[in-house]
């Protein structure tokens, strides 16, 4: 996949790489300005913008802030430093099983207008799980 004379990915594997990191980057601001919301901001403001934090309990609100942090600095930080970058495939393993639960949980309660962005996150994850973990997964630092 790469150019023997020059050494340089190919054309379609430096696609690859840009929709990879373009992919981790948009996962990164989501994930991390999702979490510091529900970290942060008090719950009548987030009820305000979306129905179900009123209903769950603040403990649950705020664990799913961290969750939702974790997963955007583990798709990117570990890759970007490439110190354990194999934790950005376990982040995106993650971010996918979350994405998967949150659709589970607005259908039962009949959110299907909270879908769009859940399938959005779901296919950059799932890119993200299977680019960088089969396809052009990071080399760790020496």
């Amino acid at each position: 996949m790469s150019n023997t004379a020059t050494g340089l990915p190919a054309p379609q594997g430096k696609l690859l790489l840009i929709g990879l990191w373009s992919a981790q980057v948009l996962l990164f601001i989501a994930f991390t300005l999702f979490g510091c919301m529900k970290f942060f901001m008090p719950v009548d403001q987030l009820a305000a913008m979306w129905v179900w934090p009123g209903d769950v309990p603040a403990w649950f609100l705020r664990l799913m802030g961290i969750i939702d942090f974790a997963g955007g600095v583990g798709v990117l930080l570990p890759a970007l430093t490439r110190s354990q970058p194999r934790l950005t495939v376990l982040a995106a393993l993650g971010c996918v099983l979350l994405q998967i639960t949150a659709m589970i949980f607005h259908l039962s309660r009949g959110e299907a207008s909270a879908l769009p962005l859940n399938v959005i996150l779901l296919a950059l994850s799932a890119f993200i799980l299977w680019g960088r973990g089969k396809r052009a997964p990071i080399t760790p630092r020496q």
